[in-house]
């Protein structure tokens, strides 16, 4: 069964307890979003809030994917770029779809709901994101249309000894 997408939900526990709990599940899980394993959902709060305070002064867009009981199965954030010069492009973080519905093509009806909603904005032209060396996202993204514009290597230090590439993505829109 499809995620049920929706830009901008209603704020409120569900929203917040849902998120924080995919976000952990995701990190917890070894995916590339901001922490390394392992991590609690007060780990991964204060990175909530700063989303949370940007997506209240409107710099920042949510996008929730629900599963079939309702919970919250996949997120994206969509945030303006603030320079004047490049607000013809939006930025894609925090990419994340739940761990127990990979495999199931969701990743791909969140990168097309992403492209649909960056669409929507006046003056929008393309959709960047940055990625994870070293896990394959790279591939995922191109066969999602993205084109690698950038890479650089060992940016991430995820542990001693361990760098990755930051590799940087776009998505032109037309």
């Amino acid at each position: 069964m499809a995620l049920t997408f929706r830009l901008d939900p209603p704020g409120g526990p569900h929203l917040r307890e849902g998120v924080l709990a995919l976000w952990t599940d995701v990190s917890n899980a070894g995916g590339s979003v901001g922490f390394v394993p392992p991590v609690t959902v007060e780990d991964i709060r204060p990175e909530w809030l700063k989303h949370l305070a940007a997506m209240t002064e409107g710099r920042t867009r949510l996008l929730v994917g629900y599963d079939e009981e309702g919970a919250v199965a996949a997120t994206a954030f969509l945030a303006f770029n603030t320079h004047r010069l490049m607000t013809h492009w939006l930025w894609l973080y925090t990419v994340m779809v739940h761990p127990r519905h990979h495999g199931k093509g969701y990743g791909r009806e969140l990168l097309a709901a992403a492209e649909d909603a960056a669409r929507g904005f006046e003056g929008i032209r393309a959709i960047r994101l940055t990625c994870r060396g070293g896990e394959g996202l790279e591939r995922f993204y191109a066969s999602c249309g993205y084109k690698e514009v950038g890479r650089v290597p060992d940016a991430i230090r995820v542990a001693p000894g361990d760098e990755r590439d930051d590799i940087t993505m776009l998505l032109p829109l037309g």
